[in-house]
């Protein structure tokens, strides 16, 4: 019964999965761009950081375009605008004057950040913090017309902004504090997670391009780890989009940042500066070891396990990948933008986390050891307490998001149909219903 395809169609049926925030094609697209671009840059060698920027923009492009034509999602009732009734422009220009005060005042907070903390001028940081310096007389320029023309839709233009514009210009008007706390929440997440995914974005991308695929084609472990930097340039394209394009218009802009303190403890303690997990942090895991790529050397010399593991690591880095694909324009750590339930999404609430974690198992098979079997205890057992850390931030994330009632369904429908909480629960011994 359990192959009867008529009995499945008649259960998804019953009980069909709640619709996605973000089509597929979305992904599809802005990966079409990706795909396209990485075969020229190959071709022609090109693997410094302006064309790994310029893959972002090939990332991103298609999605605006398929969004916009397609999915049309500037429509959305969720966007906040209404197109269909412009408002004078006499009517709302103070307020968008109050917005623009607000806006350029955050963005001097994030510059000050920026510049005193000395590691965004150190490594890779010195990279982003050239393309955000470059980038912020534009940004300054274009928010002027943005802000003017897009108040003049909006069903409701008196938004975080414009409250800290609002406080900051003395206005006798009624201020919700709320609205400026969580107007500088979203900003903090995209300043802090913005700087790092430009950091990030040319070295991947210069190693898949720089690779020798005549000696990468004749080496399981080289083939396994040519393919896995591919899967990082993937997602580090489209995690980088997505915190570029927080947009109305696009239906990607920022609904709400994480509010709760445990939540931002949880996500920041997995980066820098503040990562435990890097080399000498609490939670390094790695001494003991034979490091990341342990699994190499563990099994070298038996050829099949070689190619065997590295299939299953790249299939792990795939799935990552693809969970990041599937949100389209609106990836983001710690917020929400919409609710998604296609690709991954499908099977478990949390596909990054779990094939991240298990990614990091394989690889570096700490329970092998190069000391003695208590460097084993202590780096598997860090390693737990690392995946506990990650089940935290799942956990933080469900909270925050169990706000809103969609994402409430979409987690019950998981729990009755999620291929994942159904083998977990069979493992517990919990019969489903």
């Amino acid at each position: 019964m359990f192959h009867d395809t008529d009995l499945a169609r008649a259960a998804r049926l019953a009980d069909p999965r709640p619709r996605s925030a973000v089509s597929t094609g979305c992904g599809l697209a802005g990966l079409a761009g990706l795909l396209l671009w990485v075969a020229l840059a190959r071709t022609y060698g090109m693997d410094g950081p302006y064309a790994a920027l310029l893959n972002v923009v090939a990332c991103g492009l298609p999605m605006v375009v398929w969004s916009v034509f397609v999915d049309k999602v500037h429509r959305n009732p969720s966007t906040g605008i209404d197109w269909s009734a412009a408002k004078p422009l006499r009517e709302t220009y103070e307020i968008s004057l109050t917005k623009l005060a607000g806006l350029w005042l955050t963005w001097a907070g994030i510059g000050v950040v920026y510049g005193l903390e000395r590691f965004y001028w150190e490594g890779n940081y010195s990279f982003a913090m050239g393309c955000l310096g470059i980038a912020a007389p534009v940004l300054f320029a274009a928010s002027i017309p943005y802000v003017l023309v897009l108040d003049r839709y909006l069903v409701e233009p008196r938004d975080g902004a414009w409250a800290l514009g609002a406080w900051l210009m003395g206005l006798d008007e009624p201020i919700s504090v709320q609205a400026i706390y969580a107007h500088l929440r979203s900003w903090a997440v995209k300043g802090f997670f913005l700087a790092f995914m430009l950091a990030i974005v040319p070295p991947g991308f210069g190693d898949f391009i720089r690779a020798d695929t005549g000696l990468v084609l004749h080496d399981p472990v080289a083939l396994a780890n040519w393919l896995i930097t591919f899967m990082f340039v993937i997602d580090v394209a489209f995690a980088t989009v997505g915190y570029i394009l927080t947009l109305r218009p696009l239906d990607s802009h920022i609904r709400s940042a994480n509010p709760f303190a445990a939540a931002w403890t949880a996500a920041l303690i997995c980066y820098p500066p503040f990562v435990l997990m890097a080399d000498g942090g609490v939670l390094d895991y790695h001494p003991g070891t034979r490091g990341p790529d342990g699994w190499t050397i563990w099994l070298g010399g038996h050829p099949v396990l070689l190619a065997a593991t590295g299939a299953v690591l790249v299939a792990l880095t795939a799935i990552y990948a693809w969970a990041t694909v599937a949100f389209g324009l609106r990836f983001s750590n710690l917020t929400h933008r919409g609710i998604l339930t296609h690709g991954p999404y499908r099977f478990t609430r949390h596909p990054a986390y779990l094939s991240k974690n298990l990614f990091w198992f394989i690889s570096t098979l700490p329970f092998l050891t190069t000391g003695n079997w208590v460097d084993a205890v202590r780096a598997t057992g860090l390693m737990a307490v690392t995946a506990g850390v990650y089940y935290w931030r799942a956990k933080t994330e469900e909270r925050h998001l169990g706000m809103d009632p969609d994402y409430r369904a979409y987690s019950e429908w998981m729990a009755r149909n999620g291929a994942v909480p159904r083998f977990f629960g069979w493992v517990a011994g919990r019969r489903s219903a």
